[in-house]
């Protein structure tokens, strides 16, 4: 089977199309036809970074495909079946190629009304956003929330599901992508290359941080006293607890996790037509070096998107 692979880190010059032996599903795993696979931040930078450990590696976490085989023990899904979800998070990467195992329960169902593609945006960026801001911040209706870089592959899945639990969403975003968010559901956006945002909102419940540097602790002075900020990137700053403790709020540090649950309501919100990935691009495995090169602009508007053709 086809996969994209690197033998060595580095650009996006170092992915290449080769082959390999399909693998076989173990205990309790899918084996999965790949339709198509998405690609996020992280893809990129462990594909430039050692933190896999030695290479080759074939990157991807997102799948979205139909059920070819399954191991002993699975009873949830069968052969046929068209899922998608995200493989364990960092060890279980693979999905960039024509097949992937995988665990069950890091699967769950594609809705009938979305394509591959659009499942395949889904996984890994809606999870983040689902687990930061339902399972860690448990928002609530009315609530206040700030979403940070609010156009990106997280940041415009994360405003879709705040709306749906009903909260009061600002993102931030250059100017050229405020009418895309509002059509999302944003009731507020800020330019952040012309306004700071601590002069521009207060009395926000939770921050969803997907920048990093100074923006979480800058976020702390925009929280009403009992807010959190939610950051889905690792801080190296040790004060920081201490800082929001001294003003009365929290600051949570997230990984997101594999979950069939939260897939199967994912899935669900996607079904009722209220969470809808944005396509930056979809490009062929042999165009992978290309798709690389747009994610390490991070200037995308939504997801990018391998297609198996």
């Amino acid at each position: 089977m086809r996969v994209v692979g690197q033998e060595v880190v580095g650009g996006p010059e170092v992915l290449k199309v080769v082959e390999v032996d399909r693998p076989e599903p173990g205990y309790s795993q899918l084996l999965v036809r790949v339709h198509a696979a998405g690609l996020n931040p992280a893809d990129c930078k462990h594909r430039a970074l050692r933190l896999l450990g030695d290479a080759p590696h074939v990157l991807g976490w997102d799948v979205s495909g139909v059920v070819d085989a399954v191991g002993r023990g699975v009873t949830l899904f069968r052969p046929g079946d068209e899922v998608f979800g995200m493989l364990p998070y960092p060890s279980g990467v693979g999905s960039h190629g024509e097949y992937v195992t995988g665990p069950t329960r890091a699967f769950a169902l594609k809705p009938r009304s979305l394509d591959h593609i659009q499942a395949a945006a889904l996984p890994l960026a809606a999870l983040t956003a689902w687990q930061a801001l339902v399972e860690t911040a448990d928002i609530r209706p009315g609530q206040r929330v700030l979403v940070h870089a609010a156009a990106g592959g997280v940041g415009h899945l994360a405003v879709q599901i705040a709306k749906a639990r009903g909260a009061y969403v600002v993102g931030t975003a250059s100017a050229a992508k405020h009418d895309f968010l509002r059509a999302l559901g944003a009731d507020e956006v800020i330019d952040y290359r012309t306004t700071d945002f601590t002069q521009a909102v207060g009395g926000i419940d939770v921050v969803l941080d997907t920048l990093g540097g100074d923006t979480c602790r800058r976020s702390l002075g925009v929280l009403r006293r009992g807010g959190m900020v939610v950051s889905v990137l690792s801080l190296d700053q040790p004060d920081l607890t201490e800082a929001a403790w001294r003003r009365g709020v929290r600051v949570e540090r997230m990984l997101v996790e594999h979950d069939h649950g939260g897939m199967k309501a994912i899935a669900d919100l996607a079904r009722t037509g209220r969470l809808r990935a944005a396509i930056a691009g979809a490009f062929s495995l042999e165009d992978a070096a290309k798709a690389h090169e747009l994610g390490d602009s991070r200037r995308t508007t939504g997801k990018l998107v391998l297609v198996m053709r």
